[in-house]
């Protein structure tokens, strides 16, 4: 995530919105606090000043391999109306300069078989929470690490696809490893981030990454100068895989009635409370998605979600039930994570016990005198939050507007206790 400072107005839309509280405003800024941020893209959506943007890759990166191969999400098809034929997507795609496009709908596929087999057994507790949205792993990892262990420990499409893709190049071509470069057509800036910062595994096999919304224009042009008899058969997946771009697909694709799915960032926040507190034990499997719709709702795509929604169940209606399945019944090796999801502790006030008791005893008595509105006219998303930012050495109990060390207007203030006064004001009463 990134923040034109000339667009911000300082307007605290942003602020109340985060789901992890990663963002402030001070002199009249935001400012993104980067170890609580998960990329989810909310304050993309939610600003009126367009302030917030996604980091991007110059198209022209793809030049500098000699083997370039395009990783379109299914969510990009939702994107076109009356489309009857994936192939021309796919087929105007590639000549955008790409020598290859393997589908990451391929690659849902495979994982949502994986999924099944993970489910007829009883390593991961119930309910198996799914890996698929980078921004729900980062939550999880920031906000309920106690929910770590029922995260499903398998890859995102996007990077099974990735693999599949740069396999096959090696495979077919004569090309070097480096040679290769892989660029995923994303819906979402959590993918953005999921490719430069894997958390769960050492390196990515995605070179770079588009929006959907950078290369609508140019590849709308293309599909509209084909002809029929140039489209190529590229297309290599079914319903099942394309149904990843919406909210329930994935979990229709898990063969089970036990499985619960929601979408939007706020509406998850509930799902993950409720599960930790033991509410949902019934359920075998919980598909969640911090886009409203699902992916179809991602803040870099161009069409409404619902609308692109509704055109995907049309296409599918075309299209066989899979076309991908795995060699054996056990999963293979490289569909797992490298490593295991770790939780951040950004939310501790110190690495000491003693000195963070210390600091919450101490966040508790300014949180008690603070006025509790959650106005966010000091900067922070709540009192509390103004609380902590206090305690950790990066606000004032001065920046409440509710707080005075004198009535200078007529108007009814809170009077501010001695222990969080300003030096100054110390000073001035001593003198009076």
């Amino acid at each position: 995530m990134r923040l034109d400072e000339e667009k911000c107005k300082g307007c605290t839309n942003c602020i109340k919105h985060c789901p992890t509280g990663a963002i402030r405003v001070r002199r009249g800024k935001a400012y993104i606090i980067k170890e609580r941020c998960i990329d989810c893209g909310e304050c993309i959506r939610i600003c009126p000043s367009h302030a917030k943007y996604a980091e991007k890759y110059p198209f022209d990166e793809i030049n500098r391999y000699k083997y370039k191969i395009a990783l379109p999400a299914p969510t990009l098809y939702g994107q076109f109306n009356n489309l009857t034929d994936t192939d021309i997507v796919l087929t105007a795609l590639k000549r955008m300069g790409f020598d290859d496009v393997c589908e990451v709908s391929q690659a849902a596929e495979f994982i949502s078989e994986a999924t099944r087999i993970m489910l007829k057994g009883d390593r991961i507790p119930r309910p198996v929470i799914s890996s698929a949205c980078p921004a729900v792993v980062r939550l999880i990892r920031v906000r309920f690490p106690n929910l770590i262990g029922h995260v499903l420990d398998l890859n995102a499409p996007m990077e099974e696809a990735a693999r599949i893709a740069r396999e096959k190049a090696l495979r077919e071509t004569d090309y070097k490893n480096d040679d290769i470069g892989v660029f995923f057509i994303t819906p979402c800036t959590a993918k953005i981030t999921a490719i430069k910062s894997p958390i769960c595994n050492i390196k990515s096999y995605v070179n770079g990454v588009f929006s959907i919304k950078d290369i609508y224009p140019v590849l709308l042009g293309n599909m509209e100068k084909l002809d029929a008899e140039e489209t190529e058969e590229l297309s290599k997946s079914g319903i099942i895989g394309v149904g990843w771009a919406s909210s329930g697909g994935e979990a229709s694709g898990v063969f089970t009635d036990r499985y619960l799915a929601a979408d939007g960032i706020e509406n998850v926040i509930k799902i993950l409370e409720e599960l930790e507190d033991e509410k949902l034990n019934d359920l075998d499997f919980i598909e969640l998605n911090a886009c409203p719709g699902g992916c179809v709702g991602g803040p870099l795509t161009v069409e409404n979600p619902y609308v692109a929604k509704a055109r995907l169940t049309r296409l599918r209606k075309y299209m066989p039930i899979s076309c991908n399945h795995l060699p054996t019944k056990n999963i293979p090796k490289p569909l797992y994570w490298q490593k295991p999801l770790e939780p951040v502790s950004v939310m501790k006030l110190a690495d000491n016990v003693r000195e963070a008791m210390a600091k919450m005893k101490e966040l508790n008595e300014i949180d008690a005198i603070l006025p509790g509105l959650d106005c966010g006219t000091c900067g922070a998303p709540s009192c509390r939050d103004l609380a902590e930012d206090i305690v950790r050495g990066k606000a004032s109990i001065n920046d409440c507007v509710f707080f005075t060390s004198e009535n200078t207007d007529g108007r009814d203030y809170i009077p501010i206790p001695a222990p969080f006064r300003k030096a100054d004001d110390d000073k001035k009463d001593k003198k009076e």
